[in-house]
């Protein structure tokens, strides 16, 4: 065999393995899973919410609660913000600046009360999730509702509390 024949056998062998044939070896085309793409498959709208009317108990139940605590930390806010008012300016350790101090206590004790009554909320919207139920539009709206009340009240605590010379 020459040197010239040489390149032209490897060729001829070459492309006789691309020839069609029926040995059973995998063809190089595309398969139909290798064409559909990497996008997100789009989801179907979400189940409109069934009324439930022990889940809406347990919530009514719930935020009547709320609202007790509420206007217990209300009153206790009223009052330490007139205490607060009274001892502005005066001597830390004075007796109108310690009254206003346990009126500010007092009111994160009110707080904390108010915070326990969010935790059926939560533990009702933790039980649907690990049930893999979908979301409760009067759930979550209390549960909003709860949480900024929450907030509210942390700031109205720190607007007292701003209101004293601090010890």
């Amino acid at each position: 065999m020459t040197r010239r024949s040489l390149p032209l056998a490897a060729l001829t062998v070459m492309l006789a393995g691309c020839s069609a044939d029926t040995t059973g070896y995998p063809s190089l085309a595309p398969r139909p899973a290798e064409t559909i793409g990497f996008e997100e498959p789009s989801t179907p709208p979400p189940a409109a919410p069934r009324a439930d009317p022990a889940l809406d108990a347990r919530i009514a139940s719930a935020t009547t609660a709320q609202a007790s605590a509420a206007r217990a930390f209300d009153a206790g806010a009223t009052r330490a913000e007139a205490l607060a008012t009274a001892a502005r300016g005066v001597a830390v350790g004075s007796d109108r600046w310690l009254d206003a101090q346990a009126a500010l206590a007092e009111l994160d004790s009110l707080r904390a009360a108010y915070g326990d009554t969010i935790a059926p909320l939560e533990d009702l919207a933790a039980e649907r999730a690990a049930a893999l139920q979908p979301a409760y539009p009067v759930l979550d709206q209390a549960l909003e509702a709860a949480r900024a009340t929450s907030a509210a009240q942390t700031r109205r605590i720190d607007a007292i509390a701003a209101m004293l010379k601090p010890a």
